[in-house]
């Protein structure tokens, strides 16, 4: 009796098919004459399709199998095959390398995209469109810095930093940057407001009384009730 356990045998190229096809395949292997390992290979095909008796009327079925016999034995068994031969490399394609972005972002609270809109507007010749869509940009980079440094950047610093995205060929309005900055106004809060804010203890739901000793009609209630003795 076998007293192995699974994780010390061979591992299984498919395990669908079982210890005992791989078994088969193995020894299909050890065979040195070819005609006897080309006619047990035919064997071994039909014991395969046999265990999935369903797929045999399917197209490629017996493809399948050759490729399913080639890949459990690893790609090392010769035999006459009646379709192409295939290669760990086909079956196990490596995907081609990606180039990661080596350029760095000046500023990455603005993030890459803002310095790519920002170059591209200069192909654009329609001012008024130009003008929008600065404004646009500006708006989100406020936006972006108040998220990055819990305060709004000025206006200076705004048309600098679209200046030098843009190594000055887009310019922003300082009028309209006031006109935005009324839209990103919000009131600061100190850490004891915020932790308030976020606990839900807001100063408004706060009651001078506690619980049961509310007063009615002058009297403090009491736990009896006005019909009991």
């Amino acid at each position: 009796m076998d007293k192995n356990y699974n994780f010390e045998r061979k591992k299984l190229m498919l395990p669908e098919y079982g210890r005992h096809v791989h078994q088969m395949v193995d020894y299909l292997m050890s065979i040195h004459d070819r005609d006897l390992r080309n006619q047990q290979a035919h064997a071994v095909i039909e014991v395969m399709g046999n265990l999935n008796p369903t797929l045999r009327d399917t197209a490629d079925f017996k493809h399948k199998l050759w490729d399913h016999l080639f890949i459990m034995s690893d790609f090392k068994l010769d035999v006459d095959s009646p379709y192409p031969i295939p290669s760990a490399k086909i079956l196990n394609p490596r995907p081609d390398h990606m180039a990661y972005p080596g350029g760095k972002i000046a500023r990455k609270h603005y993030g890459k995209n803002i310095e790519r809109t920002l170059a591209a507007l200069k192909a654009i010749d329609d001012e008024e469109a130009k003008t929008l869509i600065v404004n646009n940009i500006a708006k989100y980079m406020r936006a972006k810095s108040f998220e990055y440094n819990q305060e709004h950047p000025s206006n200076e610093i705004i048309m600098k930093d679209i200046r030098s995205m843009s190594d000055n060929g887009v310019t922003i309005d300082e009028v309209a940057l006031n006109n935005l900055r009324n839209d990103y106004k919000q009131p600061r809060m100190n850490n004891r407001s915020r932790k308030n804010f976020q606990t839900g203890n807001h100063s408004a739901g706060k009651t001078n009384g506690h619980a049961g000793n509310n007063k009615q009609g002058g009297k403090r209630r009491t736990g009896k009730s006005q019909y009991g003795k």
